[in-house]
């Protein structure tokens, strides 16, 4: 079922997040996630008698750290539990108990489970990007990750776009993380496309208000993670036009444009 129609006289880009819309990979981010909180909070509770609470993959994940830099993440579910490290530096060990040294230990986590495991692409989201190419629509791809061109290339998808802004560009530019639109204007500027005039897809709640607060002509939500989570209904709120459970369900084509 079509639940979306673009037509290319009306769009010139579109702008893809990458974990968990291009490349399966989200579910790695939550378990290097889970696996950083799940000890740093058990240690915690040990030194000072703390009640340990886990990290849930999905009511802290979604909400807290989902597409946010790394060091915004770790600042963010830390607060909800009230408690505060220092920021330290980007250069912080891993073993460091600062806001850097946390984002270091969990993208090292990371890092091991790709070179362990690879990465797979979301195939609805291959063949949608062949579409949109197929009417010249110019395709970029954001992540807040440092990771980008190792993923990219072990999921085989590096060639399908024309233009990366990831955490290390965001890092050099100082552009602020999502919910800020600033990486995704970024890679609309790239392309040379106007905001009112490109989509956004994204998975992340941060990420569709990023979208909506640029101007994005179009902002599209993908849930993945089924409907008993209540994510799409969460990304409608936060600044979706519309949500869709898979990629497959949004066709292109001149004279059909629901932007």
């Amino acid at each position: 079922m079509t639940a979306l129609l673009i037509d290319p006289a009306d769009t010139d880009a579109v702008v893809f997040d990458m974990d968990g819309v291009v490349t399966r990979t989200a579910r790695v981010h939550a378990a290097a996630w889970k696996r950083l909180f799940d000890d740093f909070l058990r240690k915690r509770s040990r030194r000072d008698g703390t009640p340990f609470r886990p990290f849930d993959a999905e009511e802290d994940y979604l909400p807290l750290v989902d597409g946010k830099p790394r060091e915004d993440g770790v600042r963010d579910f830390l607060a909800s539990r009230g408690i505060t490290l220092p920021r330290g530096d980007p250069g912080d060990p891993p073993d460091a108990d600062t806001v850097w040294g946390l984002g270091n230990r969990k993208n090292g986590y990371f890092l091991e489970a790709v070179t362990e495991h690879g990465a797979d692409p979301w195939t609805d989201a291959v063949r949608f990007i062949g579409r949109l190419h197929e009417h010249r629509i110019a395709t970029a791809i954001i992540s807040a990750s440092d990771n980008v061109d190792q993923v990219l290339a072990a999921a085989g998808v590096a060639s399908l776009f024309a233009v990366e802004v990831t955490g290390l560009d965001a890092e050099e530019l100082r552009l602020p993380g999502k919910p800020d639109p600033a990486v995704f204007l970024e890679a609309a500027h790239r392309l040379g496309a106007r905001p009112c005039r490109a989509a956004v897809v994204e998975d992340a709640l941060a990420g569709v208000q990023a979208g909506r607060a640029g101007g994005f002509g179009l902002v599209v939500g993908v849930d993945r993670t089924g409907p008993r989570s209540g994510h799409a209904a969460s990304l409608a709120r936060n600044g979706a036009d519309v949500v869709v459970r898979s990629l497959d369900e949004i066709g292109v084509g001149p004279g059909q444009s629901n932007t």
